[in-house]
């Protein structure tokens, strides 16, 4: 029986460890994420942010630690388990069915949750509607331009109807009017769809922009959590960035 505590209606993250050998790629990691809410996962380069979603969403198993799901355990559960207690993500790098039409790619995961056709097909042609696809929607998925395949896979991912959506850096590759378009078409979606949102990136302004919170790990050690104005002006973050090409800015 799902618990009637505040964690019944968000995802938890607690105490969560990853380890390669001798190696702690995530060090203790705990947070949270509300549904409505957009949550930013910052970090410089090899700080353990990809690792971390890795293992919340199921490509890695956990060392230890916990993860649960509107109360529901699913540390450790299979990929296609976690999908369907309401967990869909977004890859580091773009992961597309190249054989299949922009259309056949988003029905796919929706049926991966078990909806009819008829409803995987509606659900999949309004998505690309709200992504500015539909016209390509026959096209092959491969034929598409980079930022196009981006948002494609972001669109797969909606469709299996998620109650938390994880995207791993959506606007790496993006041109400065590209990331600015996803931003806009990402803002919407907690509200419209009461999901939770988590976004890896190094893009300071769709970061600073987007989201409510802002989460910061480095060396896999959480070192600040709070409001863009906060972390913007947290010695700790601007120290784990010395020397990188970083701005802390949303302007």
């Amino acid at each position: 029986m799902i618990s009637s505590s505040p964690e019944a209606d968000q995802l938890v993250v607690r105490d969560l460890t990853k380890k390669f050998f001798d190696l702690t790629a995530v060090n203790g990691v705990s947070l949270s994420l509300r549904k409505g809410e957009v949550l930013g996962l910052i970090g410089p380069n090899g700080s353990g942010k990809s690792t971390l979603i890795n293992v919340i969403t199921g490509v890695l198993p956990p060392t230890s630690g916990s993860v649960a799901v509107d109360g529901v355990p699913i540390a450790g559960k299979p990929q296609h388990r976690i999908a369907r207690a309401g967990v869909a993500r977004t890859f580091q790098h773009v992961e597309l069915f190249a054989g299949l039409t922009v259309l056949e790619n988003v029905v796919v995961g929706a049926l991966n949750v078990h909806l009819t056709r008829a409803a995987a097909t509606g659900d999949a042609l309004d998505l690309l509607e709200h992504f500015g696809l539909a016209d390509l929607r026959h096209a092959p998925a491969d034929s598409l331009p980079y930022g196009h395949e981006r948002l494609l896979e972001i669109a797969r991912a909606l469709a299996m109807r998620p109650r938390y959506l994880f995207l791993d850096e959506p606007a790496a590759g993006l041109d400065e009017s590209e990331s600015s378009v996803l931003m806009r078409q990402l803002a919407a979606l907690p509200k419209e769809r009461n999901l939770g949102m988590l976004i890896v990136d190094h893009d300071m302004p769709l970061i600073m922009g987007l989201c409510n919170r802002i989460h910061v790990v480095n060396e896999g050690n959480t070192i600040a959590e709070g409001s863009p104005d906060e972390i913007r002006n947290n010695r700790a973050v601007r120290e784990a960035y010395l020397g990188a090409d970083i701005e802390m800015s949303d302007a």
